[in-house]
């Protein structure tokens, strides 16, 4: 019997990420996990503010993600922070092998979510912003507020 809910469910979202990258491009990624870290995912225990993603030996590992042990776990339960396989094509894999030499560029994970009962995750392309740039988006995102609640309040007049 499946659930009625089938749709996406974000389990944990990397604001972080946004405020302190540029993305340029954006990939979908299954997870190899175990049981206890699937229970753990979908009860939203997971940190992903200081997590990153590197391609080794031709295959995509995630780093540094938080998965709490799950409550009811027993002594077989994992880790919370270890090497996490990404499931990713091979051309995919390929593009980020040159792309990631680049300079300045890095793998970040964006969110992770339920697909289809399957947890995903949304790894970005990143190159890091400066002091400066980071100014320039939170005065623009301040405008666009401005000019938001300008428009509204005229509306109602």
């Amino acid at each position: 019997m499946k659930p009625e809910n089938q749709g996406n469910r974000i389990i944990a979202d990397n604001r972080y990420a946004r405020h302190e990258y540029f993305i340029t491009d954006v990939y979908e990624a299954g997870l190899v996990l175990t049981g206890t870290e699937v229970k753990a995912a979908r009860n939203g225990k997971v940190a992903l503010k200081d997590g990153w993603a590197e391609v080794r030996n031709g295959e995509a590992w995630l780093e540094g993600v938080h998965i709490s042990e799950y409550s009811h776990g027993n002594i077989e339960n994992h880790k919370p922070v270890h090497a996490r396989k990404l499931l990713l094509h091979k051309q995919e894999i390929l593009k980020l092998i040159g792309k990631t030499r680049e300079k300045g560029l890095t793998l970040i994970p964006l969110k992770m979510y339920l697909k289809e009962g399957r947890i995903k995750c949304e790894i970005g392309l990143a190159k890091g912003k400066k002091l400066h740039d980071k100014r320039e988006t939170l005065k623009t995102r301040e405008q666009e507020a401005e000019a938001r609640s300008a428009m509204k309040a005229r509306r109602y007049q």
